[in-house]
């Protein structure tokens, strides 16, 4: 198995059928690098990374998409993002996690949100009640709410890879096979989390789909990559205050923050404390 990282979209010939195949490898276990996740946040969080390289090839879209997982319960956040040009980013936020590996159990009172945030125009976000259901499940149920489009998604992950299938039906104003969108529902329903996880993409939609006229295109690579930088912590305790900022380097020396996503440290002390309120931050910060 390599190390492949991408996205590859493919198309059932004059089916009006679209698909794509997410792979994260390096880019998933480079999210696991960051912090140890037990065996079911783990699962959860690579389906929520491999659902969201899918949804990216969905979207015209420059700029993030974010997909978000929330409750009341022992998983309290799964928190993906990824751009347009495909760098993606994941955590999740747990306590103590029951014995059953159910989402219901994890997840309770759960919503999953998908929101747009375009470099301009207007952010969009829809929502959908997490439920009993899978991540693959309450996507599709977004789909069909939100875009109106039938689709259908599958996904896996271990601690090597994640993985994802996503099939959807494009408008048309007839359908000339009626049975296209059924056939590849079925033979998608054929897949098993192992295939999903062990075949690399055209051979996996080659072995399901071998009767079909199936166009396949180029990989798009995907990477992991964090967004977080220096000037966004600085605009953070902007936000929090003068006063505030002034009281944590009293009571600690300096303010620490940590990305949570990548792990990255960024150090103020009290000079560089000061000069975010000052309106002349220093060239050089005194300690990164």
């Amino acid at each position: 198995m390599s190390d492949s990282d991408a996205l590859t979209p493919f198309l059932f010939e004059g089916q009006h059928l679209r698909g794509e195949m997410a792979h994260l490898d390096a880019s998933w276990r480079a999210v696991l690098e960051r912090r140890a996740y037990p065996q079911p946040v783990r699962d959860l969080l690579g389906q929520a990374m491999a659902a969201t390289a899918l949804l990216i090839g969905t979207v015209k879209l420059t700029g993030r998409l974010t997909l978000q997982i929330q409750s009341t319960g022992p998983v309290r956040l799964v928190l993906v993002q990824c751009s347009n040009n495909r760098r993606i980013r994941g955590l999740a936020r747990w306590e103590t996690l029951p014995d059953s590996g159910r989402i219901g159990d994890l997840c309770p009172n759960g919503t999953l949100a998908i929101t747009l945030e375009p470099e301009a125009g207007q952010q969009y976000q829809g929502i959908v009640d997490l439920g009993e259901v899978s991540v693959s499940e309450a996507l599709e149920r977004y789909f069909a709410q939100s875009e109106q489009l039938p689709t259908r998604l599958w996904l896996a992950a271990d601690d090597q890879r994640a993985s994802g299938l996503l099939l959807q039906r494009l408008p048309a104003e007839v359908y000339e096979d009626a049975d296209a969108w059924n056939r590849a529902q079925q033979l998608a329903s054929t897949c098993t989390p192992a295939e999903l996880l062990g075949l690399e993409a055209p051979t996996l939609i080659r072995r399901l789909f071998h009767e079909e006229d199936i166009r396949l295109f180029d990989s798009e690579p995907v990477a992991f990559r964090c967004t977080c930088s220096r000037q966004t912590i600085e605009r953070v305790l902007q936000g929090l205050g003068h006063e505030e900022v002034r009281d944590i380097v009293a009571e600690r020396g300096t303010v620490d923050v940590a990305c949570e996503f990548c792990g990255q440290r960024y150090v103020f002390d009290q000079v560089d404390a000061e000069a975010l309120f000052s309106g002349s931050l220093p060239a050089t910060p005194s300690r990164h």
